[in-house]
């Protein structure tokens, strides 16, 4: 609020008594981190907003876009890739051997095995040389006859849909590499902005009544990057990532006004405010941040409607309800949250982020033993949501325009950890997209015999953020800001094989 002593004398009782009080109580309600977040929002849409140093940011506005918003599913922990979207029949084969003993012990000679990696403790995670098999059966499915793992039958009927990437890596062997799949940058060096929030940077909003880059599930837990996995660090927390519950009558965990605030004593609040504020535009009616300001309260009003409509299922029909699995205990939260996804881009979010497994440490899906009793559970929670995300998406001719990434930090080890689990392997991965310009019924890319190594068309992890980023029509080479040099591994390259 501006100075407004011209006014309204500061020594006066009465505004002691009635600004003073009231303002602090609308802070209190909606919270200044959360009304900062919508401000700065604001102030970047309209041009304000200048870079740290003093220059203006290089945007690069959108040109040929073939996709408007994007949902991104992370399982957290590292999901075996050789047991669900990369199955790998030799390792049955050759089970109980040593990789030294197998056909295949070049993988250990791999310059790859050192080049990239680097380690938080060094050895910690060694390379497990008895062959584990795999622990579950897979198909060819669809006309494109991708292989997938007997784990994911609901996926497997969009497999004409998918795009597997089969040959991603990454330089993290221990789960900072979750950080790093959202940063493309190793967690030794650091947080950085993620995909989201260059998205929501490069972009901004298409609704104003919500945030920009939402958030749904459980973020990364402190050891793995926190709410730096959904953070926009030098770009500022106006393009961060924005916690929703789907719970329509706590939607916004940081947002929410008191429960003895009445949302009429609130919006009075809110006019009071919007009042002093314009007593200050007399003095500064040229002021663009000072009308922003005014505008990102009302946003943050608005918020607190517009958010809990979108989260509220009953309008849903029952048929959409089955189909994500909200009747049944295994499948209802993520399906829950996969239909408030789908919801959110219907009105304009640009970027939701979706995780999975996270259990306020390295995440469920760190197989270092049963990884048979735990992947058959967690892939059952996920597999019929996210199937039904895609055909939900096609049907309602949503998905041309909607990318859908289903990824994790890493993958599994070939060999036998703890006799029943798979180690850490940031070796080769696979990641699957769906979507907007997406090419769907291909695999680019593989990985050897033994799903060790990425062997053909490599693709380090920025080399997803590129293509999702191109897709989106924006020219990832120029989303940088003065003084912030990016390096080349931060841009990546967009993944042109898998694009229709």
């Amino acid at each position: 609020m501006q100075n407004t002593q011209s006014h309204v004398s500061a020594n006066s009782p009465s505004l002691r008594l009635c600004v003073e009080p009231n303002r602090r109580a609308f802070l209190a309600d909606v919270g200044m981190g959360f009304a900062g977040l919508a401000m700065g929002a604001m102030l970047a849409r309209d041009g304000v907003v200048r870079a740290a140093e003093g220059g203006t940011p290089q945007r690069a506005f959108p040109t040929a876009a073939k996709a408007k918003s994007v949902i991104w599913i992370f399982l957290v922990g590292g999901m075996s890739h050789v047991e669900s979207l990369d199955p790998k029949p030799e390792l049955n084969a050759h089970a109980g051997k040593t990789i030294a003993d197998s056909p295949h012990k070049s993988v250990l000679d791999s310059p790859y095995l050192k080049k990239n990696v680097r380690e938080f403790v060094e050895g910690n995670h060694k390379v497990q040389p008895t062959i584990y098999p795999m622990q579950v059966g897979y198909r060819q499915h669809g006309q494109s006859g991708l292989a997938i793992s007997d784990w994911f039958p609901h996926l497997a009927r969009q497999a004409d849909d998918l795009a597997i990437v089969r040959s991603m890596w990454t330089t993290d062997n221990d789960h900072g590499a979750q950080l790093q799949f959202h940063t493309g940058r190793h967690a030794i060096e650091g947080p950085f902005p993620t995909i989201g929030s260059w998205v929501h940077w490069g972009l901004g909003s298409l609704n104003d009544n919500l945030p920009s880059y939402c958030v749904l599930g459980t973020p990364l837990a402190d050891c793995c990057g926190g709410v730096q996995g959904h953070g926009a660090n030098y770009l500022g927390p106006e393009h961060a990532g924005i916690q929703l519950s789907t719970d329509p009558s706590a939607p916004l965990p940081f947002a929410q006004p008191d429960k003895g605030v009445f949302r009429e004593e609130q919006a009075r609040q809110f006019e009071l405010l919007g009042k002093l504020n314009q007593l200050a535009s007399v003095e500064y009616p040229d002021d663009p941040a000072l009308a922003a300001r005014i505008k990102s309260y009302e946003l943050a009003f608005q918020m607190q409607r517009a958010v809990p409509e979108a989260v509220d299922l009953a309008s849903e029909s029952a048929a959409t309800h089955e189909l994500y699995g909200l009747g049944q205990n295994e499948t209802r939260t993520v399906g829950r949250q996969l239909i408030v996804a789908r919801r959110l881009v219907e009105r304009g979010v640009r970027f939701v982020q979706v995780f999975h497994g996270s259990n306020g440490g390295a995440g469920a899906w760190d197989a270092h033993s049963d990884l048979k009793s735990g992947h058959t559970r967690l892939s059952k929670e996920i597999d019929q949501p996210i199937a039904a995300l895609i055909a939900d998406l096609k049907q309602r001719g949503l998905l041309n325009e909607t990318i859908v990434v289903i990824a994790t930090e890493f993958g599994r080890t070939p060999g036998a950890e703890k006799s029943n689990g798979r180690d850490h392997h940031p070796y080769g991965f696979s990641v699957a997209l769906a979507g907007g310009g997406i090419r769907g019924g291909i695999a680019h890319g593989t990985t050897d015999e033994l799903g060790f190594h990425a062997a053909e068309h490599r693709h380090y992890v920025t080399d997803i953020h590129a293509t999702v980023l191109h897709l989106l029509g924006l020219d990832h080479r120029r989303m940088e800001i003065p003084g912030r040099k990016r390096l080349e591994l931060d841009f990546g390259e967009p993944i042109r094989e898998i694009l229709a």
